[in-house]
C-alpha cells in the first residue's frame, strides 16, 4: 500500500479529532477495517500507537493557547489512559476478531444514539 495513502488518512482523521475533540479510533478503526482490510486487532492496535507522543501535540498545544486545556485533568486522564491502555489491550487479545468487531460497533453505536438524543 502506497505511504501516501496512509498519511492522508491520518491528515483527516487529525482535522476530524482536532475538530471534535475525538479520539482518532472512532474514524480511523472503522477506516482501517473496512478500507485498508485490517483485523479488528490490527487497527485498534495501530490506532493506540498513533496516538504516541508527538501526535496530538500540536491540536493540544492549540487549545491550550485558547485556554482551552485543563492540564491538571489531563494529566490524571493520562495516567489513567497509560494503566487502562495496558489492561484493555491485555483483555481483547484472545477475544475472535469478529467479537471484537460488534462490541465496537456496539460501543460507538451507543455513543452515537447518546450524542444525537442529547443529555
Amino acid at each position: 500500500m502506497d505511504w501516501s495513502l496512509y498519511f492522508i488518512l491520518g491528515i483527516i482523521t487529525g482535522i476530524f479529532g482536532g475538530m471534535f475533540g475525538i479520539g482518532g479510533g472512532t474514524i480511523l478503526i472503522p477506516l482501517l477495517v473496512y478500507l485498508f482490510g485490517l483485523t479488528q486487532h490490527q487497527a485498534q492496535g495501530t490506532t493506540l500507537a498513533v496516538m504516541v507522543l508527538p501526535i496530538g501535540l500540536l491540536a493540544a498545544l492549540r487549545y491550550y493557547w485558547s485556554g482551552n486545556v485543563k492540564l491538571n485533568i489531563a494529566g490524571f486522564i493520562c495516567l489513567g489512559f497509560f494503566i487502562g491502555g495496558l489492561i484493555g489491550a491485555h483483555l481483547v487479545q484472545n477475544l475472535p476478531s469478529s467479537l471484537l468487531k460488534r462490541l465496537f460497533g456496539i460501543f460507538l453505536l451507543l455513543i452515537s444514539i447518546r450524542m444525537i438524543l442529547g443529555r
